[in-house]
């Protein structure tokens, strides 16, 4: 699976990239809205890289993928398409990550954009949802420049978050 917009490719994660992954993950300004809000030690990275490959395995065409910008191949953070069950019902989240020394400058949006369009168009899903820390100023905007808008709040593994959702009809 691989997905190229103007500035970026995302593609399907390699052994190589654990390096790029284990700083990410380490970084507590990066992880401060994400999951527990707790930086990962390499041991948590590499368990969260397993995870990822299992995704690949569990649901083709979809999952995390590492994003890189198209001029030099630096890697800036990750995004995707992944399976989430929101108060009880099943639904596919946009999620997007994006490295701290690469933030306002817009991949985050462009990133989404993409993988909204590939999901209503290639995977033939008809809704999607981003889940987002209601302190996350900016991935609520990055959701609300994708099309989507604040649908509720639910609890998500024992967390508040914010659900922004968007049909494919609204998108067209």
């Amino acid at each position: 699976m691989r997905i190229v917009t103007e500035r970026l490719e995302l593609r399907r994660y390699r052994d190589s990239d654990f390096k790029f992954l284990v700083a990410m993950t380490a970084d507590p300004e990066m992880m401060k809205f994400i999951g527990n809000g707790e930086t990962r030690d390499k041991d948590g990275a590499l368990r969260f890289l397993y995870w990822i490959y299992q995704g690949y395995k569990e649901h083709p065409g979809t999952g995390l993928l590492l994003i890189e910008r198209k001029s030099d191949g630096q890697p800036i953070g990750h995004a995707g398409i992944v399976p989430q069950k929101v108060d009880g019902i099943e639904e596919w989240e946009i999620g997007y990550w994006i490295a701290r020394d690469w933030w306002s400058q817009g991949y985050a949006t462009e990133a989404a954009h993409a993988l909204r369009d590939y999901s209503f168009g290639h995977l033939r899903k008809d809704r999607l949802i981003s889940l987002i820390h209601p302190d996350n100023k900016a991935s609520q905007r990055v959701a609300e420049k994708s099309g989507m808008t604040l649908e509720k709040n639910s609890l998500v593994s024992g967390k508040v978050a914010c659900v922004y959702a968007i049909q494919k009809e609204e998108s067209l």
